[in-house]
């Protein structure tokens, strides 16, 4: 005979949920402001916070010091270098903090597999890519853009001429917006083809220095030999010379082409199709990837 047996129902107080559903928008913000602080190792390691608030750091310094300078020789009627200038010289280190963070933002949740997760709230892929792609490019603006800042207060510290300071301030935080959506765009794809870090850091490092050094290379080969005329279309094919004639033909910049030979009108409205047909083309290749990652 088979043994006796009592069955025993046990309450161990599940509960249904009463509470508020805050909904995608909620899920959106929370993913948006918690790759922005991952950007800069808010929440994460000490270990995780060195190289963003290094490069950070590195990125202020200049600034500060040129404030110091222009304010200490007397006479000084306006910075030596011009607010949409400060990115360009500092390009390296804005690249650099790409590579180290676009895989950071991307890279684990593929390598993890933990995408579907996400998806498996009420959020869409659309939210992921969008909370991510702003989450990039904000931490991007915070970088360049707080240079600028402190030059602009140093500036008007130093009685310089309010309108002129102003103007140019403005146009450098245009300048480092499209650079900031161009370069998060660029880097955060790049990243997002492979799971595995090193590999993200690399393609983007690579993908910022090639093109710029064989873009350069032949710029300046056609400048000595005579013929200035292909130098505006050369600067198509690089994402930091794209920035550059584009600043140089609509925002006073000065021309970082060999020659300071600045674009046409004309070709500057290419660049600036180029610089937004970029972009764009960047989210959709970030939602067709997010498209299978996600099953």
């Amino acid at each position: 005979m088979a043994p006796e047996t009592s069955t025993q129902i046990h309450n161990i107080g599940y509960r249904s949920y009463d509470g508020a559903r805050l909904g995608r928008a909620y899920a959106r913000r929370s993913l948006y402001s918690q790759s922005l602080r991952g950007a800069y190792g808010l929440g994460r390691s000490a270990k995780s916070k060195v190289l963003p608030m290094l490069l950070f750091g590195i990125m202020c310094a200049p600034a500060a010091i040129i404030v110091a300078v222009a304010i200490a020789v007397p006479g000084s009627t306006d910075l030596p270098i011009k607010y949409t200038g400060y990115a360009l010289y500092l390009q390296m280190v804005i690249g650099l903090y790409v590579a180290s963070q676009a895989p950071q933002s991307v890279s684990r949740d593929l390598r993890f597999k933990t995408v579907p997760l996400y998806f498996s709230r009420p959020i869409e892929r659309v939210d992921y890519v969008l909370a991510k792609f702003a989450a990039m490019a904000s931490a991007l603006f915070v970088l360049t853009a707080t240079p600028l800042l402190i030059m602009y207060i140093g500036a008007l510290l130093a009685k310089f001429d309010f309108a002129d300071q102003t103007k140019g301030f403005a146009q450098g935080l245009v300048s480092v917006l499209l650079l900031s959506l161009l370069f998060s765009g660029i880097g955060l794809v790049m990243a997002a083809l492979t799971p595995r870090r090193g590999f993200g850091v690399a393609a983007v490092i690579a993908l910022f220095v090639i093109p710029f050094g064989a873009v350069s290379t032949v710029q300046v080969i056609a400048h000595e030999t005579g013929a200035p005329g292909p130098i505006e279309w050369l600067g198509l094919f690089s994402p930091i010379t794209l920035i550059s004639g584009f600043q140089s033909v609509f925002l006073g910049a000065d021309s970082a082409f060999p020659g300071e030979v600045v674009p046409s009108t004309g070709v500057g409205f290419v660049y600036l199709l180029v610089i937004l047909g970029v972009i764009a083309g960047s989210y959709g290749v970030l939602m067709a990837r997010y498209r299978k990652a996600g099953l």
